[in-house]
């Protein structure tokens, strides 16, 4: 079986496009003749997320620590128990491709990095867009997303796992990962579609990572901080 954890925190905006996407994911790697299940974490969430996650995932655990390692961690502790060999992690403002799971377990690899993109842009300028585009990453590339990332029961295992740790969780068990030489796939496909939303729900994530960018972009064209604009 493979796993998917979701950890979620007042996600209702995006909660349903994401889990109809890993569904469509799921059945694809059905169609291979393995079976998925998929985890939503819901970490403190008072909006309508929970409705959504009943509504769409396999099953919902709820916790209470406004901490995406610790919710990243409960999900990959209950998949372990019920026998995955393999977990798949994402975010819930993100939507994976039908591919995605079947993708990562025939890698045969010990870990799979991958890649994220961006399809809506909101309010980020063409000039921010285009900075992050400038160097197209490749296979091999040294990315960490914790939206497209996926480990065998084993290396999770071995190297401890997630931390609960309120940012950089996922850069650590890469971290961790490489120490202990196990093998890693660094692919830029399957990718995954992620948000480029101002309120990033993880500080130090891929939210933040943009709202720097646009602050280096600003700064070099003489303009403004995005802050105080």
């Amino acid at each position: 079986m493979i796993g998917i954890v979701i950890p979620a925190h007042n996600e209702e905006p995006y909660l349903e496009a994401c889990l109809q996407s890993v569904r469509r994911s799921s059945a694809h790697l059905a169609r291979h003749g393995l079976h998925a299940t998929c985890v939503v974490v819901l970490d403190a969430c008072t909006d309508g997320s929970a409705r959504i996650a009943r509504a769409h995932a396999d099953q919902v655990l709820e916790i209470d620590a406004r901490n995406v390692g610790q919710a990243r961690r409960a999900g990959a502790q209950y998949l372990i128990e019920q026998g995955a060999a393999w977990i798949a992690c994402t975010d819930a403002d993100t939507q994976v491709p039908e591919n995605w799971l079947h993708a990562q377990w025939a890698l045969q690899a010990d870990v799979f990095c991958g890649i994220v993109r961006v399809e809506d842009w909101g309010s980020y300028s063409p000039e921010v867009v285009r900075a992050f585009h400038a160097a197209p990453p490749q296979d091999g590339h040294p990315h960490i997303h914790g939206a497209n990332l996926g480990l065998s029961r084993a290396a999770y295992l071995q190297v401890g796992g997630f931390l609960p740790a309120s940012a950089h969780e996922d850069v650590s068990l890469i971290r961790r990962c490489e120490q202990a030489g196990l093998n890693i796939a660094r692919r830029i496909e399957p990718c995954v579609v992620t948000s480029a939303r101002r309120d990033a729900r993880a500080r130090e994530g891929f939210g933040d990572f943009l709202l720097n960018l646009e602050r280096t972009v600003l700064q070099s064209a003489g303009g403004v901080d995005a802050a105080a604009a």
